[in-house]
């Protein structure tokens, strides 16, 4: 970086008072100075100099300037839930030099006593509340950041419907200027609040049963669905056998409701489920956003093999039922080597595919025979489960 023509500038609620020597530097040698209102207006930028984000927002006006000495002012530490990886993706590491300030996790986490390293920082000024039911649980800390000071209240609806009522929420209003402050929740009234916001979740109060276990084999009636699932204990075997890890992509064929997905996405991974029926594909949809995870989670309506031309490449295959054996042949011949795939079966057509894939490519195959009790008369008795065969290998 020994002659870069892009300064990335992180701002604060102080303004300039806050800014570096080499900031300020930065700043004053800059043509063209690029930034939301109220940041140019914070920092005091001549209009002649200064040059509004466009919205949508676009990138393209500030690359233009490519060569030329310019600045972008973003809020406090530029790459964490800020612009600068976005600019960053588009450039070399020679042609910009970044200079962060505190931003509002940081200065949030000074003000609350809380360690950063064991606090959950979300940005949930451009993400639904639903990102919050992955990690939220009792004694979990998060920092927020809102949208606007609507979404507080949007935000109480949310924690409130779904069993996190009893987690002490604190507000940081223009935190690191002259008109922050800090304040409980419950002493707020609608209108009075100045943005920039954010919000500290405390669960320390939360019950033992709140948010979701960690372990796979989510309970059943979690899931929107019409019958089509792989219930609970052959899930729990089936995401052993998948053996999800954080930022890997699964397949889902045949998907139903998409369990195997959601379960798979909460790990950490990213998946494609490929779902032949409309409906089933909207359970899918409605599942991922429930949980949070629709970022990761992305639904292609079609049938196999056809509907995986386009996807791009797995780490981890699982077909969930109806696999012929032209699937299977078809996968085998085309799937990079190392990719893992695990197939279910409860037909004794689908079980003699699986048994003939087994002999020709090895693996492991398991016959998953589960029985639950049920009422018989005045005492229980085993109601029993179509067996499942699972055979699992590696490409």
């Amino acid at each position: 970086m020994a002659d870069p023509w892009l300064s990335i500038i992180g701002l604060g609620e102080d303004g300039p008072a806050g800014l570096s020597e080499a900031s300020r530097t930065a700043l004053g040698q800059a043509t063209r100075v690029f930034g939301a209102p109220r940041h140019l207006s914070l920092a005091g930028i001549n209009p002649a100099r200064a040059a509004e984000w466009p919205i949508p927002f676009d990138l393209a006006p500030l690359l233009a300037h490519r060569g030329e000495p310019t600045a972008m002012l973003v809020s406090g530490d530029p790459f964490w839930f800020g612009a600068g990886g976005s600019i960053a993706a588009h450039l070399a590491p020679s042609e910009w030099q970044a200079h962060p300030v505190a931003g509002t996790f940081s200065l949030f986490a000074a003000r609350m006593g809380w360690r950063l390293e064991d606090t959950l920082c979300l940005g949930l000024h451009a993400a639904p509340f639903t990102r919050l039911r992955p990690v939220l649980s009792r004694g979990t800390r998060a920092l927020c950041t809102l949208r606007d000071p609507a979404a507080l209240a949007d935000l109480q609806s949310y924690l409130n419907a779904n069993g996190f009522a009893a987690a002490r929420l604190t507000v940081g209003e223009a935190l690191g200027g002259p008109r922050e402050r800090l304040r409980p929740a419950s002493d707020i009234t609608p209108g009075d609040l100045t943005a920039p916001l954010a919000v500290a979740i405390d669960g320390t109060d939360l019950p033992a049963s709140a948010g979701l276990p960690r372990a796979s084999g989510l309970p059943d009636d979690l899931f929107a669905n019409d019958g089509q699932i792989t219930r609970r204990p052959v899930r729990a075997l089936t995401l052993s056998a998948l053996a999800p890890r954080p930022g890997e992509r699964l397949w889902d064929i045949g998907a139903g409701s998409g369990s195997i997905s959601v379960e798979w996405c909460l790990a950490g991974g990213t998946s494609h489920a490929v779902e032949a029926r409309p409906d089933r594909a909207a359970n899918i949809r409605a599942n991922a956003a429930a949980f949070g995870i629709e970022h990761r989670l992305t639904v292609t309506e079609g049938t196999a093999p056809a509907a995986l031309a386009t996807l791009p490449a797995p780490d981890a295959v699982f077909i969930g039922g109806g696999g012929d054996a032209a699937l299977h042949a078809h996968l085998w011949d085309t799937l990079p080597p190392g990719t893992r795939l695990v197939a279910n079966g409860v037909t004794l057509e689908t079980e003699a595919t699986l048994a003939a894939c087994h002999a020709a490519h090895g693996g492991h195959l398991l016959r998953i025979d589960l029985a639950e009790a049920a009422p018989l008369g005045r005492f229980h008795g085993w109601n029993a489960a179509r067996p499942v065969v699972q055979w699992s290998v590696t490409r």
